[in-house]
């Protein structure tokens, strides 16, 4: 017996399309007087593919009933299905996420990878999805194929990229450059003596941040001889107990030994 058709409506419906990316990143250097703001960084991808590429079907349900479906391929080491399985419930939509992972793309090499979407009716009352799927008959079963295809980034994509960078690099020029024109300007709208000033507060509060630095250094020398101080003492009192201890025991031993020759010598009067 042949099988069903498919119930689902897939999007697309018979290729994932995975296009590959460019990633430029820019950071510039910018001096600002004696100080550095941001450092010039450029991170570019050296493939097309070397980072996770996604892409989305969509799996609508147009019946009135629930629907499983199952979403298998033939590399499942180089893409992530996110949901892979479930239930799409009647008259409603699913978007699968399928993401390729990084990979040496070789545009010789012609991609054979597939997808299958696998589908049946949901029974009125499931529990188990899993003991459904293995219960199932070949005829209840339905499936869609779609192929992978990977396609490059378009030329116009690529000039649209480096035309940018160039925009942020330019801009960040011409901001460092007014930065520092204006810090050269305001520089010379001082005078001689407030510059002066300037640089005996400087120096005052370089003083004043040694002498806190050696404030502090004292205290924590204070703190540490008294932490020693009373670790002496108390090591001191604990030799006296100790010693003390140890002269009411020879005291109590003597008391003892005293008391038992007393004892003989009445005993023998005694007798």
């Amino acid at each position: 017996m042949a099988r069903q058709d498919q119930v689902l409506l897939l999007e697309p419906q018979h290729e994932l399309k995975f296009r590959g990316v460019v990633r430029i990143t820019i950071w510039l250097r910018v001096p600002y007087g004696q100080f550095v703001l941001s450092i010039l960084r450029i991170t570019m991808c050296p493939g097309p593919f070397s980072d996770v590429v996604n892409t989305t079907l969509k799996l609508a349900n147009p019946t009135d009933r629930n629907v499983c479906f199952k979403v298998k391929t033939t590399a499942p080491r180089r893409y992530c299905v996110r949901p892979n399985s479930g239930v799409i419930d009647a008259g409603t939509s699913i978007n699968v996420s399928v993401m390729l992972q990084p990979f040496d793309y070789d545009p010789n090499e012609k991609s054979k990878h597939k997808f299958m979407v696998q589908s049946m009716l949901a029974p009125p009352e499931m529990t188990d999805m899993e003991g459904v799927w293995k219960e199932a008959k070949p005829e209840e079963l339905m499936d869609s194929k779609l192929r992978c295809v990977f396609e490059l980034p378009a030329e116009n994509e690529k000039t649209h990229h480096d035309m940018d960078a160039n925009k942020m690099m330019s801009s960040n020029l011409l901001k460092s450059e007014s930065s520092t024109l204006s810090m050269k300007s305001m520089s010379s709208t001082l005078d001689d003596g407030e510059v002066k000033k300037i640089m005996e507060e400087c120096k005052r509060l370089q003083m004043e941040a040694q002498r806190l630095r050696e404030e502090n250094k004292q205290i924590r020398e204070d703190d540490g001889l008294r932490m020693r101080k009373s670790n002496v003492m108390s090591s001191q009192h604990s030799s006296h107990s100790m010693v003390k201890e140890e002269g009411l025991s020879l005291r109590t031993v003597a008391l003892i030994v005293l008391f038992f020759v007393v004892g003989v010598i009445i005993g023998k009067l005694v007798l």
